[in-house]
Order: structure tokens, then C-alpha cells, then sequence
């Protein structure tokens, strides 16, 4: 038999690629950066840089303490009490993450509006008749764009911590309860701590999707980095600002990532006794009242509220005009074949990272397969806009390569929907190539050494023994794709072809152009689509509590 590097040697050339497919839009944002003067970076850090880093600085410390509030104080709740509907309210405190932020805050500014059901139900309670006699604070601030922002991502910290708390042993509790120690100080001395590597991981996950959304933050006038970005390459045509932009912006996220790891580099746990979880207090009367009040307010607010309001409006345009107008069906077909095309491409992807990474796991001290896996899943720490733009001189040279060798005029990759699937391709492999690796590694090596020993190769041995077992596992991690592309924005409103519209691109056109009714339509659709995942969340989740 070949040695074992060099059967694997086919996989980590495809391995090798995509990592380099995924370094290559860093190396060109540093390249674009480079190409401005010294004048143009004085203006942009006078002008540009100093409010959209304070206002994404102020947001990323609200949302963070808002979801570490929210995911914490739910998680403990449904874990350490019991009281009526806390078995629905286990699942149902992730239903947020199936609406986008930019979804929330398109429903929030009609509900909210000044004019709007919620102000004028208000005002009609306390007797007024004019929004001059009595309005809410406007949404449209840095506070809105941190409740909205806060309340749709608390599900990251709530169920890396449920999940934390319900496997703490309860003599650990119990000896904290005998040496005398109440149960708030119980939480906070002895549980939270434990729990401190999970919240960590939750609030640093949510805090990298706060820096890759743009709709929620444009609809409430937040001008963050996300923003400027957009705003500097498509309002003042200028990439090498835009570049600057997203180098200052990739710097945040890898400031965010190293602040998690040092969060978690110290922290160590064993145990070496079969650990029995606590017991759920039963609570009675006024105390079961106030934890149901308290458990469904992030469920009202971030969930059911906005999609009421989304079937409500939804109804409201079929029933007055009968349908749906033909550019929403036709931005329906885009959104359907380039998720379906990403997914098939970004699971494929992932399949070869993660089986190049197995396949030369003994060659030697360092595994360049694993390497390029973990170079691979960086895509996802890559906000949206920041990859559009560094995508765009990448794909330049392709063109410009293509016509060579073909003899054609014009941009066949750049401005094509081909472009938009290697986008996401390389922001959501992340998914499959860690979820394809999690199900490699639970496959017993004994079964791929059987079939080597009866003559099987590399391929042949992933083809008949591993993909079978992996089916769930891939099966997984497209739907995550497939979910989160219908969902893409930033990305989407960067690369995307003249006249091309996605569902996520029609419902940010038409929240710009107030027009809530058509819009709503569209993000109903991606709120149903959504659901389907966080379903198999709440599934998982709720096996492991039992």
C-alpha cells in the first residue's frame, strides 16, 4: 500500500486551494489599503473613523451586556426552576434566531413609528389624540439599534449556557447550599463562574454577527463600520477607503476572538465521578407568575412580536391586491437557486477539507490537512462586507484571465451569480467543515483500516463507508447553509448583478422606500425559512436536558 501522505496528497491539493481561496480576499483588502496616500488616511481617520468606531464600540458593549443579561438570566431560569410552560419555553427562547436583525428592525419601525399601532394604542389609553401630546423615544438611535440587535441575538449565550448549567453537578450546589451560602449567592459564587467559558463563547458569537449586520444598523441611522463600509465604496466609489474601512473593522474581529480565547485559556475542568444534574425548584404562585413574565418577555419581544406583525402585513397585501407583484416571486426563484447552489458547493467544499484533514492525521507531527481546515473555517469570523471587498480584486484577476484564454470581452465571474456563491461559499464554510469534522471523528478508525486492508482506496472508502455514517451530519450542516444564505445581506448587496434581487436585498430596498406592505412579504418567507433550523436546535437541545 502507498504511505499515507501520499494517498492524501489529492485531497490536500483541493484542501490547499480553498484555503488559499480563503486567504485571498485578506491579502487583497491589505493590497487596496496600501494603495492610498498618506492624505487619504488622515481624512479617513479624522472624518470617517472616529464616529463609526464609537458608535460601533457603544454598540458592541450594549448588545454584549444586553444578550449577557437575557441568554444568562433565561438559561439559569429554565434550568433551576420549574414552573408552568417552562418545558415550551426551553425551545422557545430560540425562536429569535430564526429572524435577521434587519427583519426585527424593519418590523420594530412600523410597530413603533410614531403613528403606528403601539404609540396610538398608547396614546388612546391615556387619552390623547396627537403624537405632539405624547410619543415613545425614537427608535432610530443607538439605544434602538441595541435593543433590537440585543434581543435577537441573546439565543447564542442562552444555549452555550443552558447547556453548561444543565451538566454542573448538583453536590457542587448542594455543598455551597450546606456551607451556608444563599441561592442568589449560589449562582453567582458557584454556577456562573463554572459557566463563565460558555457565556464567553455566546457573547463573542453574537458579537460577531453585530459586526456583520448592516440593515438593522442603516434603518436606525447607526453609522458603524459595517455601514461606512458600504457607504464609502458604493455612495463615494472609493475601494481604498472602503479597504482601510474593513482592515480597521478586521482588526475588531480579531481583537474580539483573541479577548474570547483569553477568556477560556486559564479556565480548566475535570471531573471523575458520574455527575448528578440539579434539581428544578418548584415554584408556586407569585414566584411562578414572575418567572413565566420574565422567561417569555425575550420570546415576546424578539420573536412573536415582529412576526405578528410580519403575517398581519403579509395578509394585509394579499388580501388588498390580490398576490404578490413578479419581481418578489422572481427575487423568491434567485434566492431558492443561489442558496441551493452555495449549499451543494460549500458542503463539498467542507468534505474536503475536513476529510484531507482525517486522511493525513498520522503523516506527521504537523497535519497541513488539519491546517487548512482551520485556515478554511475562517470565513465565518469575516463579516460580509469585508469579504465582498476583498473579493472584488480576486475576481478581477480571474475575469481578466478568462478573457485571455478565451478570446471574450466583458466580466464573466465579477457582477455574476457565480460570484455570489464563492461568497458564500467562503463565509459559511466554517459550517460544514466543522460539523463534517465533529461526525469524522465519532467514525471509529478500525472501520476505515477494515476497508484499506480489503483493497479500498481513500476515495473509495469516503464513498462507502464514511458518507453513509456522515449523512446526518451534512445533512445538518446544508441546511445551516442553506438557511444562512437566504439570509445573507451585506455580502448579497455588495457582489450581487445588475437588477438582481434576493429576498434579503427586496426587503432592504423596499424598508429604504417605506413601501412596509411588499416588504413584509419577503421577510416572512426568510422568518419560515429560518425556523427550520432553530426547530433542529430546539430538538438537540431539549434531548440533552432529558
Amino acid at each position: 500500500m502507498r504511505p499515507r501522505a501520499e494517498r492524501g496528497a489529492g485531497w490536500l491539493t483541493g484542501a490547499v486551494l480553498i484555503a488559499l481561496a480563503v486567504l485571498a480576499p485578506l491579502a487583497a483588502l491589505a493590497w487596496w489599503a496600501l494603495q492610498a496616500d498618506l492624505e487619504h488616511w488622515r481624512h479617513l481617520a479624522q472624518n470617517v473613523l472616529p464616529s463609526a468606531l464609537t458608535n460601533t464600540a457603544l454598540l458592541l458593549l450594549g448588545v454584549g451586556v444586553l444578550v449577557t443579561l437575557l441568554g444568562t438570566g433565561s438559561a439559569w431560569l429554565v434550568t433551576a426552576y420549574d414552573f408552568p410552560s417552562r418545558h415550551m419555553l426551553t425551545w422557545a427562547l430560540l425562536l429569535p434566531l430564526a429572524v435577521p436583525t434587519y427583519i426585527i428592525a424593519f418590523a420594530y419601525l412600523d410597530l413603533l413609528h410614531p403613528i403606528g399601532p403601539i404609540q396610538g394604542a398608547i396614546r388612546a389609553m391615556l387619552g390623547y389624540d396627537s403624537p405632539r401630546q405624547f410619543r415613545l423615544p425614537d427608535l432610530r438611535s443607538i439605544y434602538g439599534a441595541i435593543f433590537v440587535l440585543g434581543f435577537v441575538l441573546y439565543p447564542y449565550v442562552y444555549l452555550s449556557t443552558r447547556v453548561m448549567f444543565m451538566t454542573q453537578a448538583a453536590s457542587l450546589l448542594e455543598a455551597a447550599r450546606t456551607l451556608g451560602a444563599g441561592r442568589a449567592e449560589v449562582f453567582l459564587r458557584v454556577a456562573l463562574p463554572l459557566a463563565r467559558p460558555a457565556i464567553v463563547v455566546g457573547v463573542s458569537l453574537a458579537l460577531l454577527e453585530t459586526l456583520n449586520d448592516i440593515g438593522a444598523s442603516e434603518f436606525l441611522g447607526v453609522q458603524t463600520l459595517t455601514v461606512s463600509i458600504y457607504s464609502t465604496w458604493v455612495t463615494r466609489s472609493d475601494l481604498a477607503g472602503a479597504a482601510q474601512i474593513a482592515l480597521s473593522m478586521l482588526a475588531l474581529v480579531v481583537a474580539l476572538i483573541l479577548l474570547e480565547r483569553h477568556g477560556r485559556k486559564r479556565q480548566r475542568y475535570a471531573n471523575t465521578q458520574r455527575m448528578r444534574p440539579m434539581q428544578a425548584r418548584r415554584l408556586h404562585g407569585a414566584g411562578a407568575l414572575l418567572a413565566i413574565a420574565l422567561g417569555w418577555m425575550p420570546v415576546l419581544l424578539g420573536f412573536v412580536a415582529p412576526a405578528l406583525y410580519l403575517v398581519a402585513e403579509t395578509w394585509k397585501r394579499l388580501h388588498l391586491v390580490g398576490g404578490v407583484s413578479h419581481q418578489l416571486l422572481a427575487g423568491l426563484g434567485n434566492t431558492l437557486v443561489l442558496a441551493g447552489s452555495a449549499t451543494v458547493v460549500t458542503v463539498l467544499c467542507g468534505l474536503v477539507v475536513a476529510w484531507a484533514g482525517r486522511t493525513l492525521r498520522e503523516s506527521s507531527r504537523f497535519n497541513p490537512g488539519r491546517a487548512c481546515l482551520r485556515i478554511a473555517s475562517l470565513g465565518y469570523a469575516l463579516p460580509g462586507t469585508v469579504l465582498a471587498i476583498g473579493l472584488l480584486t480576486p475576481f478581477t484577476l480571474i475575469d481578466h484571465a478568462l478573457a485571455d484564454a478565451l478570446n471574450l470581452d466583458g466580466l464573466l465571474l465579477m457582477g455574476s451569480m457565480g460570484a455570489l456563491v464563492v461568497a458564500y461559499t467562503l463565509r459559511f464554510l466554517a459550517m460544514p467543515a466543522g460539523g463534517i469534522e465533529a461526525g469524522l471523528s465519532r467514525i471509529p478508525p478500525s472501520l476505515e483500516q477494515a476497508s484499506r486492508l480489503l483493497g479500498e482506496n481513500a476515495a473509495g472508502t469516503l464513498r462507502r463507508v464514511h458518507l453513509p455514517l456522515l449523512r446526518p451530519a451534512i445533512a445538518a450542516s446544508a441546511l445551516l447553509v442553506f438557511v444562512d444564505a437566504m439570509k445573507e445581506l451585506p455580502a448579497t448587496l455588495l457582489l450581487r448583478p445588475m437588477n438582481f434581487d434576493t429576498l434579503a436585498t427586496w426587503l432592504y430596498a423596499e424598508a429604504a422606500r417605506g413601501t412596509y406592505e411588499e416588504g413584509a412579504v419577503a421577510a416572512l418567507a426568510i422568518v419560515l425559512a429560518g425556523l427550520l433550523p432553530v426547530i433542529l436546535l430546539a430538538r438537540t437541545n431539549l434531548k440533552i436536558g432529558h
